[in-house]
């Protein structure tokens, strides 16, 4: 039999308030487990023009180098979540970078293929191709029923309809806002999903009921700073008042802070998971957040509580050469000639994310 340790099952089942799960939880065999899931996080993939000209090759567009020292990072989780920061408009309006992104489908594609199947579609750049891109985009994500998204629909059915989905006994939600479009104004209001707390209010009710895990991708704050606005934290607080298990932040291109608020996990920003924006500011545009968390809920008869558990970060670095051989590196396969000093990065960053709370582990 297992040993039960550090924490009290009961307490978890019984009491109206608990802390925020940093426990390492074993479970005996005589507690009720329904399951577990391990969700991996990362940012903003934002596909500038140079990324897509290195993956040029013979005629096609192959991502595959840029993945293959960080692909294994993620073969245990069961739930990978992006943010799909350039859009996927289709092959007829031409691959472009910044400003008005428009992003080859094979990127998309072996993002599925590595396994990531939560991806936000909310956020400043979902109006860059128009109604054309937009309407390639919902079609090319809607070939793809295993991967849940949100954010940006291209019908009302589409957008009123959340989707719950189902793994290892758990069920979970994805809702996707953004606070920005880059003074585009959408042609119909379901395009993109802009937040107010009075539609999140809605949202969250309709699945509250469906979903054992509410995960909210914002797109919010602002670019190129590290600490979380004022109405990021009005936002969060607000969220976690309404039961929502984990808010995943983006739109700064760089870390922020994570904290807990009540029992609501909060990345106010991931930063870039790959981009091809400048190495100035100590890299802060190259270096993203992988967060790690363990969902795990546990039932006793009519009763059931999610509990996030083992949560760690890790952080990773998009090389390059120039503006050809863009690769990511984990933190841990770094040296220092890939990234010279890349241990005072890590120590400065993982600072930033733990600026609220020391207990965030880092590796």
């Amino acid at each position: 039999m297992k040993k039960l340790f550090i924490i009290i099952i009961c307490l978890l089942l019984c009491s109206c308030t608990s802390m925020p799960a940093f426990k390492n939880v074993i479970v005996d065999d005589a507690i009720p487990l329904s399951s577990k899931l391990r969700l991996t996080m990362v940012g903003d993939a934002l596909i500038h023009s140079p990324i897509y000209k290195a993956a040029y090759k013979n005629g096609i567009y192959d991502f595959s180098d840029i993945f293959t020292e960080i692909e294994d990072s993620f073969r245990d989780s069961d739930l990978l979540y992006y943010n799909a920061e350039s859009i996927i408009g289709g092959d007829k309006l031409g691959a472009s970078g910044y400003p008005s992104f428009n992003t080859p489908k094979e990127f998309g594609e072996k993002m599925i293929n590595m396994g990531f199947n939560i991806v936000s579609r909310a956020n400043n750049h979902t109006l860059d191709k128009g109604e054309a891109g937009l309407i390639y985009s919902c079609n090319f994500w809607n070939k793809y029923p295993h991967v849940l998204t949100n954010g940006s629909a291209c019908t009302k059915d589409e957008r009123n309809y959340i989707k719950v989905m189902e793994k290892n006994g758990i069920s979970y939600a994805l809702l996707s806002y953004t606070l920005m479009t880059n003074g585009i104004i959408p042609k119909r209001d379901y395009y993109v999903n802009i937040y107010s707390d009075e539609q999140a209010a809605m949202d969250i009710e309709s699945i509250k009921n469906d979903a054992d895990v509410i995960l909210v991708a914002m797109h919010w704050g602002e670019e190129y700073k590290s600490i979380p606005t004022e109405e990021q934290k009005r936002i969060a607080k607000y969220l976690s008042g309404l039961g929502v298990n984990i808010i995943i932040g983006t739109h700064p291109h760089v870390i922020e802070p994570i904290e807990w608020i009540d029992n609501t996990l909060v990345i106010y920003s991931l930063g870039n998971f790959v981009s091809a924006q400048s190495t100035v500011d100590d890299y802060a545009r190259r270096i993203g957040l992988i967060v790690n968390v363990d969902i795990i809920k546990v039932s006793d008869q009519d009763k059931t509580k999610i509990i996030l558990d083992d949560l760690h970060t890790n952080l990773v670095y998009t090389f390059s050469n120039g503006y050809k051989n863009y690769k990511l590196y984990p933190f841990d396969k770094l040296n220092e000639n890939i990234l010279k000093d890349y241990k005072t990065y890590k120590n400065k960053y993982n600072a930033i994310i733990r600026y609220y709370d020391k207990r965030i582990m880092t590796r």
